[in-house]
């Protein structure tokens, strides 16, 4: 919790916009990214080579991060999409916004403050523009349904698909991507237009273009990202195989669509005349889907996201080693626009980090971050029991405790076991497949049709088999968390002194995980999708009942 008077002081040294007697409130645009992890070629700058960020090309993202300040240690606080966007929007950790917490069967708790609100009671123009909360954004969400500015049309978010399907109609490429990208310019038009003049405004643009599913060869074909230029450049949790380097390169070219879209926000914004009096802050909401140790895991590929901040009051020109977690951005906002921040916000304002002219690490306190998982799609399990987990990452080590350990953290092998091999084509664009937690696609397709090899059986089992209660890694030693050290009595200290830490702060924080034995998170959502999910697996027993006889091994 924050002492009024520590907040009073923080917000007596916050003077950027109030100075010299001008009270304009700054401006806030918010650009948020569906499943974009720490993807861009400024980070290639940043970490040396070797990286898959020297392979994609982001000048937007990096001529305005090169203006403010670069994070390369923000993390969620949940690697899934509505966890992440409720602690993201409340400011506090994923498992203190009640059912907000989970991905299907997440209710929205309007008795917990979250910050477009606050800015609109402030007289802030709000709007959004595609994804916000959850898979939508029901009427008592943060934003209201009248506060959607995206009549223009939702095509960037199918960005492959149809821009493939123009070309293929005889439209030029760069004219099938500029349909696209003039239809997103058109959208914060329209929210620029209805802003009553004087107003400063707060606009958060969503689009989901990274999240699956891409277009097969669509990095190749719409961006020039050769997948043979990956070779030697994948992490060792993902195959460096021709298969895997393709669906990464057509990962890596939705992200370049997407920071096309931000150069479209910018020239907008520049044509308003208020480019020096506005926030701008670009992320996204966890690391790449449909591959090992990214999405729905709390490794650093799952949970390390990019995070830049450049506006008034920002000293830029600074790349920064805090930690910053997601939840830093509503107090950073709430700040920004001289409002108090709620006592219950468990998430830190980031301006200390934000005004300093120092590089490296300047607040030395920012050296912790708290991550967790719950559940993500209820069918994961027969059961529909979550797969919980929590995380504290430090500088030099992370330590993951599994609460169950007997389940398999990315959902059931059913399928798997008991009725055959899915096809190929069931695999790459049919999540509930197999694996659930883990979105389909051309990698999760090949993993499976090879995981009875003897060169590939052992990389299955390590990504996709089950997990000991504890995990921890010398993040030194082994960037990539690939060698568990949990059990080295060289590390029983280190270990120890960690799950005392986190611990404590899922104690102070109320976690629903150390109470009754986590029954909050272990009772089934009793929604519409618990009915899906007992018609799902009702289907996959009765296909059990056929062992052998599934649609053919995957090639």
């Amino acid at each position: 919790m924050k002492h009024p008077t520590l907040l009073t002081l923080a917000l007596s040294l916050f003077l950027p916009f109030v100075a010299a007697g001008a009270e304009k409130k700054p401006n806030i645009l918010f650009l948020f990214a569906d499943d974009w992890g720490r993807f861009a070629s400024l980070y290639a700058t940043v970490d040396g080579p070797g990286s898959l960020n020297e392979v994609v090309a982001t000048p937007n993202f990096d001529r305005i991060a090169g203006e403010g300040v670069l994070f390369r240690n923000a993390h969620v606080s949940a690697p899934s999409c509505t966890p992440c966007r409720s602690a993201l929007l409340t400011g506090q950790h994923f498992w203190r916004t009640n059912t907000g917490a989970i991905l299907r069967g997440a209710v929205w708790d309007e008795t917990i403050p979250s910050y477009p609100p606050l800015l609109q009671e402030a007289g802030y123009h709000i709007g959004y523009t595609h994804k916000v909360w959850g898979p939508g954004t029901p009427a008592n969400a943060p934003f209201t349904k009248e506060q959607n500015y995206g009549k223009r049309g939702g095509k960037f978010n199918q960005f492959s698909q149809n821009v493939t399907k123009m070309v293929s109609e005889g439209v030029a490429l760069e004219e099938a991507k500029n349909v696209l990208l003039e239809e997103t310019r058109g959208n914060f038009q329209d929210f620029l237009a209805a802003r009553e003049e004087g107003k400063p405004f707060s606009y958060w643009f969503g689009p989901t273009n990274v999240h699956r599913k891409w277009i097969k060869g669509s990095g190749k074909a719409l961006w020039g990202i050769e997948p043979d230029a990956l070779e030697g450049k994948m992490p060792p949790f993902l195959p460096d195989v021709p298969e895997v380097r393709e669906d990464m390169a057509d990962y890596l070219g939705e992200v370049a669509a997407w920071d096309a879209g931000i150069g479209v926000m910018l020239e907008e914004l520049e044509k308003t005349g208020e480019r020096e009096n506005t926030l701008i802050v670009i992320s996204g909401d966890h690391g790449a889907p449909g591959f090992p140790y990214g999405k729905c895991n709390l490794y650093g590929f799952g949970t390390n996201v990019a995070l830049s901040v450049t506006g008034p009051g920002v000293k830029g020109g600074r790349v920064v080693d805090d930690f910053a977690s997601l939840t830093d951005v509503a107090p950073t906002f709430l700040e920004a626009a001289g409002l108090p921040v709620p006592e219950v916000m468990t998430g830190r304002s980031l301006w200390p980090v934000l005004k300093s002219d120092k590089t490296g690490l300047v607040d030395e306190t920012r050296t912790v971050v708290y991550t967790g998982r719950e559940r993500h799609v209820e069918i994961a399990r027969s059961d529909y029991s979550p797969y919980p987990q929590r995380a504290i990452r430090t500088p030099d080590h992370v330590l993951i405790i599994n609460f169950r350990p007997d389940r398999y953290p990315l959902g059931d092998h059913y399928l798997l076991d008991s009725s055959g091999t899915p096809s190929v084509d069931d695999l790459e664009n049919e999540t509930r497949v197999t694996l659930p937690d883990e979105d389909a696609g051309p990698t999760k397709a090949w993993l499976v049709g090879v995981r009875d090899t003897p060169e590939w059986k052992a990389h299955f089992d390590w990504v996709y088999g089950k997990r000991p209660k504890y995990e921890l890694y010398d993040l030194a030693k082994d960037p990539h968390e690939t060698k568990n050290i949990a059990d080295d009595p060289a590390y029983a200290a280190i270990k120890s002194d960690l799950e005392t830490r986190l611990i404590d702060e899922l104690t102070r924080t109320g976690d629903p995980r150390l109470i009754d034995d986590g029954k909050f998170f272990e009772t089934p959502p009793m929604a519409g999708p618990l009915a899906d999910a007992e018609e799902f697996w009702k289907g996959q027993k009765a296909k059990g009942k056929n062992k052998g006889k599934g649609k053919g091994k995957a090639e």
